[in-house]
């Protein structure tokens, strides 16, 4: 009997996700034989899913939230983009050592700035970026954002220490800073060009703290959460005036793409996929 690799996408209530869907795509177009599976866990049962998982034979994973930063423990060795990242969104399995380890990766950030060059047509060179959010999810696109040549990165958090370390941490890349306590992210004189949500809110059906004031009619606000109708960010950007508002399945295909060139060494193409999950049922 020939051999089907497994791979399969690990998170907390994530019954909604099209991870499944697009992996199947994918390895229709590309002709890989793989099945990929859906693990809805709590954080308290990750580490054991995901070794569970990899002693059960799995080849791969891809991480979402709240894991991505314990997923990061697991990996024996890191890519250099998780690395910087200091947060991972996929494993794979690699027995070419001596002793099988995990690679963690961080796919994220490139799917972010694939979706926005490629699929949204924004030039982010020189462009004014809000991102809001500190954690696993935010850390793996500051530095795309900032290789990508923006003027800014201004980070807003409700806590904001962890925004001034997190723009501390990576100031060497290029312009970044944290936005100041008490200005709900309104630390510019100006509304920014590019508006990222980086939070978990949009899963719980809440809106990050956050000024009009921050939206301009430039404006592009992106949700990097995603669903079936527009998160609460979404319609709230709009109603604020922005010039267009967008939800993250573009980001979730491309970094899904980078993910199946990690596991399989083919980048399928998006384009198809991607028209596929807009496309009305």
């Amino acid at each position: 009997m020939n051999r089907i690799d497994r791979y399969a996408v690990v998170g907390e209530q994530i019954g909604h996700s099209r991870s499944p869907q697009i992996h199947a795509l994918f390895a229709q177009a590309t002709g890989q034989a793989m099945q990929y599976g859906l693990i809805d866990v709590a954080a308290a049962g990750f580490v054991a899913a995901v070794r569970g998982f990899f002693d059960a034979g799995g080849c791969g994973l891809n991480v979402t939230v709240p894991h991505k930063q314990a997923a990061l423990q697991l990996a024996g060795t890191l890519t250099p983009r998780a690395r910087r990242a200091g947060a991972v969104n996929t494993l794979a399995l690699r027995t070419g050592g001596a002793v099988p380890e995990l690679l963690g990766d961080n796919t994220d950030g490139a799917g972010l700035v694939r979706d926005l060059k490629v699929n949204l047509g924004r030039a982010l060179q020189g462009e004014r970026v809000l991102l809001l959010g500190a954690g696993g999810g935010a850390r793996g696109v500051i530095a795309p954002l900032l290789e990508s040549g923006v003027a800014m990165l201004t980070i807003h958090n409700r806590h904001a220490e962890r925004a001034a370390q997190l723009a501390q941490e990576f100031a060497d890349l290029g312009p970044v800073r944290a936005a100041p306590a008490d200005t709900e992210g309104t630390a510019a004189t100006a509304p920014y060009g590019l508006v990222i949500n980086a939070t978990s809110a949009s899963l719980r059906g809440e809106l990050p703290s956050l000024s009009p004031g921050v939206i301009g009619s430039q404006t592009l606000c992106y949700d990097c959460a995603y669903g079936e109708h527009d998160t609460v960010f979404v319609t709230w950007a709009r109603s604020c005036g922005a010039a267009e508002a967008a939800m993250g399945l573009g980001m979730l295909v491309e970094q899904a793409a980078e993910s199946f060139l990690l596991w399989r060494g083919v980048r399928p193409d998006t384009a198809p996929v991607l028209a596929a999950l807009r496309r009305p049922a």
